[in-house]
C-alpha cells in the first residue's frame, strides 16, 4: 500500500533509538491518524517525499554532545518552516531541536529517571487546556537538559526539580516535551498527544481499516497480472491468515496456499485450522502431512538452535516441492509469494542510528518463510507491512475472519519443538504435552480468562519426579505452565492466577494425563526470561 493513498494527515516519526518509539506510532494510530516511523538520519528527500503534516523527533540513548550523535538532515528546519510542518521533539528530540536552533544543552546537575511531577507555567500551546500551576505525573528518562532556549522559545512546564519539561515556539510551529507522553506511566500523555495533534496541528483523522482494505485490494489487483499466480505458506497464525484472506479477495483462486503439518502442532491443530480455512474463509489450501520427515530429522537433537535450523530447512524443502508441483499443474511458475510481514518487522529492518545493528531484514519464523531457494525468484506481496498486530486483527474482523481465530494466542514457528525441552521424539513427550496444553488452555477459556492473557502454554520438562498415585509410588514426568500478559511480546509479565484455578488445573492434568505426576508454574517475567523456554 502506498502511504500517499491514505486518507489522513501523516505524522512522521524520526527514530533516534528510544525503546518507546514504536509506541509513539501506535498511540497516534489509535487516534485514527496515520503514522510512520523512519530512521532519524533519513535523507531530507525521503522525508519530503512522504509529505508529513507533523514530524516527531523521538527520544534516544544518545547525548547531543557526542560527535557521532544522530540528527535530522541539513535543511530540515528550513523545509519544515517554509511548508508549515509542525515539529515535536520528545526527550532527546527536544534537546536536538534546542541545540540545532542555537540553544544550549548541558549535562543536568540532577538526572531525572522514572516518574516525576511537572507543573504548567504557561497555559498555551501544548497545555492550553491547563491552568497555571496545574500538575501531572510524567515519565522522565534523561541526563542532559535544556539550559538555554533558542530565540523565540518559551518554557511552558518544569519538573519538580526545576528542569525544563516542555517548550514551544508557536510562531515557528516547534514544540518539545522532555518526558515521554506515549507511555502508560504518563497518565495524561494521551490527552497531551490528542490535544497537540487535533487542537494545535489541526490534523485530520482518516486512518481506517476499511480504507486500508480497499486500497490494499486495489494495489494487489494492479500488481498481479491477470494470468499470474500467487503462493502462500499458511502457519495457522493470525498474520499469514489475514494476509492470505486479503489476497484471496483480490485475485480469487489464483492464490494457492499450503499448510504443513510438521508433527509439532498442538492438540487437533491441523483439523481445527483446516476447518477454519475451508469452511469459514473459503481459502484454497493444500495440507501437506510432513510429520515423518520432520520428526526423523529431529530424532536425537537436543540443542534448541539446532532444532530451529532443522525445522526451518525442512519447511523450505516442503515449500519448494509444493511450488514445483504447482508449476507442473499450471504449466508456468508462480510469480509471487505472500508474506505476513508486519510493520514492527519493517521498522526493525531499518534500525535507528547509533544502535550498532546492520540494516538486514528480519523475518519472523512463525509467519514468514526465510531462506527461500534462490532459483524460485518469487516477488513478494506483503499486504500487512504497514500494520501493527492489533490493526491486523481489526482488518481480519472486517473481512469476517472468525473472532475466535483472530484472538488466538501466538504460537512459535518451530511449534512444540521448543516446548519439549530436549529430544522431541523421545518416548511420548509430544502426546503428553498436547494433552496437558489442551487441558490448560481449555480451563483458561472456561474461566473467561483467555482474552486477558497474551500467551499461555505448557512445557514438557526433561526430568522425572517421585509421586504417589493410587497408593503406588510413581516416577513420572513434570510439566510447567506458562501464562503472560504483554502488549507486543517484547516485554511480558507472568499472569497471576487464583490459587483455586491452579489447584483445579493441576488436579485435572495429573488425573487425566497418564505419565504426569507433578505440575509447576513459571512465574518469571520477560526480561530476564523469554516467553518461550527455548
Amino acid at each position: 500500500m502506498d502511504p500517499k493513498a491514505v486518507k489522513s494527515d501523516l505524522v512522521l516519526i524520526l527514530d533516534y533509538g528510544s525503546q518507546y518509539t514504536h509506541l509513539i506510532t501506535r498511540r497516534i494510530r489509535s487516534l485514527s491518524v496515520f503514522s510512520l516511523c523512519i530512521s532519524g538520519t533519513s535523507s531530507l528527500k525521503s522525508i519530503i517525499d512522504l509529505k508529513p503534516s507533523v514530524v516527531i523527533l523521538s527520544g534516544g540513548p544518545h547525548s547531543v554532545h557526542t560527535l557521532d550523535s544522530p540528527s535530522f538532515p541539513d535543511g530540515f528546519i528550513e523545509w519544515a518552516e517554509s511548508n508549515g510542518v509542525f515539529v515535536l521533539g520528545i526527550c532527546y528530540g527536544l534537546q536536538l531541536l534546542v541545540q540545532r536552533l542555537g540553544g544550549e544543552v548541558k549535562v543536568g546537575q540532577k538526572q531525572e529517571y522514572g516518574r516525576m511531577e511537572i507543573q504548567v507555567e504557561k497555559p498555551s500551546g501544548l497545555f492550553a487546556s491547563k491552568n497555571v500551576g496545574s500538575k501531572q505525573v510524567v515519565w522522565m528518562s534523561h541526563g542532559d537538559e535544556a539550559a538555554r532556549l533558542p530565540d523565540g522559545f518559551e518554557v511552558v512546564a518544569r519538573s519538580e526539580q526545576g528542569s525544563v519539561a516542555a517548550i514551544e515556539n508557536p510562531s515557528r510551529k516547534f514544540y518539545g516535551l522532555q518526558y515521554h507522553p506515549e507511555v502508560t506511566h504518563t497518565p495524561e500523555g494521551m490527552e497531551t498527544l490528542r490535544y497537540f495533534l487535533f487542537d494545535v496541528c489541526r490534523v485530520t483523522a482518516g486512518w481506517k481499516m476499511e480504507n486500508v482494505m480497499d486500497e490494499e485490494i486495489k494495489v494487489i489487483k494492479n500488481t498481479v497480472g491477470p494470468d499470474e499466480h500467487v503462493i502462500c505458506a499458511l502457519s495457522g497464525g493470525v498474520d499469514s491468515t489475514v494476509a492470505a484472506t486479503i489476497v484471496h479477495k483480490a485475485i480469487g483462486d489464483r492464490l494457492h496456499c499450503v499448510f504443513v503439518d510438521n508433527g509439532l502442532l498442538r492438540y487437533k491443530e491441523r483439523e481445527r485450522v483446516m476447518e477454519t480455512f475451508e469452511k469459514d474463509l473459503h481459502l484454497p489450501v493444500t495440507c501437506v502431512d510432513a510429520t515423518h520427515e520432520f520428526l526423523t530429522k529431529l530424532k536425537g537433537v537436543t540443542d534448541p538452535e539446532v532444532k530451529r535450523k532443522i525445522i526451518g530447512k525442512e519447511f523450505i524443502c516442503i515449500f519448494d516441492a509444493f511450488a514445483q508441483e504447482l508449476e507442473r499443474k499450471l504449466g508456468s511458475k508462480p510469480s509471487y509469494l505472500v508474506q505476513g510481514t508486519l510493520y514492527p518487522d519493517v521498522i526493525e529492518s531499518c534500525p535507528p542510528p547509533g544502535s550498532g545493528r546492520s540494516h538486514s531484514h528480519t523475518i519472523k519464523s512463525h509467519h514468514n518463510v526465510g531462506g527461500l531457494p534462490k532459483d524460485m525468484k518469487l516477488k513478494l506481496i506483503e499486504p500487512l507491512k504497514l500494520l501493527f498486530k492489533d490493526e491486523v486483527r481489526q482488518l481480519g474482523k472486517i473481512m469476517n475472519v472468525p473472532e475466535g481465530f483472530l484472538k488466538r494466542h501466538p504460537f512459535p514457528g518451530p511449534g512444540l519443538a521448543v516446548r519439549v525441552l530436549g529430544d522431541v521424539t523421545e518416548g511420548n513427550a509430544l502426546d503428553i504435552l498436547r494433552q496437558v496444553d489442551e487441558i490448560f488452555i481449555q480451563s483458561i477459556k472456561d474461566a473467561g480468562l483467555y482474552d486477558s492473557i497474551w500467551q499461555a502454554f505448557a512445557v514438557f520438562l526433561p526430568i522425572r519426579s517421585v509421586g504417589v498415585q493410587g497408593d503406588q509410588r510413581t516416577h513420572s514426568h513434570v510439566v510447567a505452565l506458562r501464562a503472560v500478559t504483554s502488549q507486543d511480546g517484547m516485554t511480558a509479565d507472568w499472569y497471576y492466577f487464583e490459587h483455586k484455578f491452579l489447584d483445579d488445573v493441576a488436579r485435572k492434568i495429573c488425573n487425566s494425563v497418564r505419565g504426569v505426576n507433578r505440575v509447576v508454574q513459571d512465574i518469571t517475567s520477560k526480561p530476564p526470561s523469554t516467553i518461550e523456554w527455548e
